[in-house]
């Protein structure tokens, strides 16, 4: 970062997985000594655990007349940029949520799954299938269906229930949305383009026509209960993950002005989006990793367990950081959340930040803390395509 470009901190977390809601909440779970049991629904789609959502009460952040047109990706992502709102003691001051910029990563939006079953079922047994569907699409398929497939409504959700009325963009892309919405959410502030944004990213797990076409592609894991590492000689995959993660990113005069406590200062991001094999593909990942301007003293790490994204990472990390440095792969524990990735890792490295600390070893495949961490790395090698690096260090 440029001296006359503006330091950006992060003031808020609004972080839900599977072991339940808040930012203190993930750190006393997962900040321990030892790391926690990973919690794993079979049921939902056997063979293929997932990391489900815990019990909401989503009147706590979302009234009820407005949770009707929602499904629960969008509960779950309105819901996490609420208690980001409140972490950043932002949530009852109209004037600064009301210039609040907002920039969401999203996935396509939830299926009926019920009217999509029974409009099959009936298809193979019909002589006319293509006019079936035509009719079935004028009677079974009501507009707010619709809606709650459009991506960017979960931004205008956010917008409705929490007043956050700046400007707003929607990223779409899995894994790589959610380094976008990040990168752009710093560029801007670093710029003097806005001085406070809400950014983030959610995905629901817990439905079959999200894993059917992971399922489809061979990108699930269909072993044990192996964490990203564990997984692989075992074919590697993918479990997925229900996860809301949004975070306030502010100005750090800006912060500093209201009396905000900030995690950590953000202080870079780089992506890019190209072919990984040979030599090409590790140049990549050096211009990538010289935009940061530092090296880490440890990595949160999106590796999603799919075999070659994941072997691609570590022997990067590996012949850049050494075997040495401490890795943590967050998805072995929380599950793979898509757009919800990027901004999930970098709210961990705030916490550690924060408390002075870092993460107990996920597996035993990673390395323990042998000094102080001042800085981390947050990564995300999509489970197809798509990079992304974050440098984070203590504000």
């Amino acid at each position: 970062m440029s001296s006359s470009q503006k330091e950006v901190c992060i003031t808020g977390i609004g972080f839900v997985s599977c072991y339940g809601e808040g930012a203190e909440h993930h750190w006393n779970v997962l900040g321990g000594n030892k790391a926690p049991t990973p919690i794993i629904a079979s049921n939902t789609v056997p063979p293929y655990g997932v990391h489900p959502l815990p019990e909401m009460d989503w009147a706590l952040q979302i009234p009820r007349k407005d949770q009707r047109q929602m499904e629960n990706w969008q509960r779950l992502g309105t819901y996490a940029a609420g208690l980001a709102l409140d972490d950043a003691g932002l949530k009852d001051n109209a004037e600064m949520v009301s210039t609040m910029d907002l920039v969401v990563a999203a996935g396509g939006g939830e299926r009926d799954v019920e009217t999509d079953e029974a409009i099959l079922k009936d298809a193979i047994a019909s002589n006319d299938a293509e006019q079936l569907i035509l009719d079935r699409l004028r009677t079974d398929l009501r507009p707010t269906l619709f809606l709650a497939q459009l991506s960017n409504l979960l931004a205008g959700n956010i917008s409705i229930v929490h007043k956050v009325t700046g400007s707003s963009r929607t990223y779409m892309g899995e894994e790589t949305a959610g380094v976008t919405v990040i990168q752009n959410a710093v560029s801007r502030i670093a710029s003097g383009q806005s001085t406070h944004m809400l950014v983030g990213g959610s995905y629901n797990a817990d439905r079959p026509d999200a894993l059917l076409p992971h399922a489809l592609n061979h990108y699930l894991y269909d072993g044990g209960r192996e964490g990203v590492h564990g997984r692989q000689g075992k074919g590697g995959g993918m479990r997925m993950g229900s996860v809301g993660a949004f975070l306030v990113l502010e100005e750090a005069e800006h912060a500093k002005a209201r009396g905000a406590h900030a995690y950590a200062k953000l202080s870079s991001v780089s992506s890019d989006l190209g072919k990984r094999e040979g030599e090409k593909g590790m140049n990549r990942m050096d211009v990538m990793f010289d935009k940061l301007g530092a090296t880490p003293g440890a990595v949160i790490s999106g590796a999603t367990g799919v075999s070659e994204a994941t072997k691609f990472e570590m022997d990067y990390l590996n012949s850049k950081l050494g075997d040495d440095t401490p890795v943590r792969a967050f998805q072995t524990l929380i599950g793979q959340p898509l757009e919800a990735t990027f901004p999930a890792g970098v709210a961990l490295a705030a916490l550690a930040l924060k408390n002075n600390g870092f993460y107990a070893p996920f597996e035993p495949q990673e390395k323990p803390v042998k000094e102080d961490v001042s800085s981390i790395m947050v990564t995300s090698i999509g489970h197809h395509c798509g990079e992304g690096f974050a440098l984070l260090s203590k504000a």
